[in-house]
């Protein structure tokens, strides 16, 4: 029960701030170019920040375990692959194959998976050795889907490739990880000025985000696209920590390392994915339905793995 309420505790505020945003659209005390212009500042300013901040701060010389930083870097390549695959195989419209990869396998492990460990072991540095192994990588290969999947995009040639280096190389989300693990492994000290400044951008990120989010929600459209949303929010929720956890198990994972990997795996899909989608080119309401569904049903299935997990003796 503790953890359910938790779970609800987790999610339901974070689905409530979406609702408004979509009401403050509906109302009209928003417009399509604020939500353009909001999603733009988040994508280019405050995820960065954000990004820089989490990742300065862990100082995993500390707790690095290099066997648990390799587990979840492989298997989230795994996924990626995997649902890149199936998604070209069964996903039948072009303009949603990269949404759809993208929100299937990307979680909101920095914001939800913290709070998460935070909640049941008090402070824990497991975390940011779970983020630095897979936010990296959640950020280039979305880059490279959403660059070559994009409607913009002629497909996989030369110029797509050119075109997704490039992203790569610009991106200001990959530059706010590169900078934040210069620091983390510098163990540099930020002049309180600076600190705080990054810290003040930082915390607008995940309510600025939601709120754009929200506003940006399509509901009619959205439900258009039903079947891919229930497919993708399966996938993130219940399929890959169904496949990957009895490995984690076996590799002798426990405690906080079980739970980390549980929130790599089983976390509701990033808002990220709604404001990378909208600013390279997709129409963004696949990643949108992601986000609703995935937030709303996550405190239901991660207090379900927590409890298998607890029933095993593995937490």
């Amino acid at each position: 029960m503790e953890n359910l309420i938790f779970s609800l505790n987790a999610t339901i505020p974070i689905f409530l701030v979406m609702i408004a945003g979509y009401v403050l659209r509906r109302i009209r005390m928003v417009d399509d170019g604020f939500v353009k212009t909001l999603n733009a500042f988040n994508y280019k300013v405050t995820l960065p920040v954000l990004l820089v901040v989490d990742i300065a701060e862990a100082d995993f010389y500390a707790v690095w375990d290099t066997r648990f930083v390799l587990f979840c870097f492989l298997v989230t390549l795994c996924c990626i692959l995997a649902i890149s695959m199936l998604c070209f195989f069964f996903v039948k419209d072009k303009s949603i194959k990269g949404e759809f990869i993208q929100a299937s396998y990307r979680g909101s492990a920095a914001v939800l998976g913290v709070a998460f460990m935070q909640n049941i072991y008090g402070t824990s540095a497991i975390a940011p050795l779970m983020i630095l192994a897979t936010v990296p990588l959640y950020n280039v290969a979305a880059v490279v889907t959403l660059s070559v999947t994009s409607p913009e995009s002629g497909g996989f040639d030369r110029d797509s490739l050119k075109k997704s280096l490039k992203g790569i190389a610009t991106n200001p989300i990959i530059w706010g990880i590169l900078i934040g693990m210069v620091i983390s492994v510098a163990r540099m000290e930020l002049p309180f000025i600076i600190n705080k400044t990054l810290h003040n951008f930082s915390v607008l990120a995940t309510p600025l985000a939601l709120i754009g989010l929200g506003a940006g929600f399509e509901g009619k459209k959205a439900l258009a696209k039903i079947k891919p949303t229930l497919a993708s929010t399966l996938m993130k929720l219940f399929v890959m920590p169904a496949v990957f956890l009895p490995f984690a198990a076996v590799m002798g994972f426990r405690n906080e390392k079980m739970v980390a990997i549980l929130i790599m795996l089983g976390a509701p899909t990033t808002v990220s994915c709604y404001i990378m989608s909208r600013n390279m080119g997709h129409e963004g309401v696949l990643s949108s339905s992601c986000v609703v569904s995935t937030t709303f049903l996550s405190s239901v299935f991660i207090t379900l793995w927590l409890y298998l997990l607890k029933n095993y003796g593995l937490i």
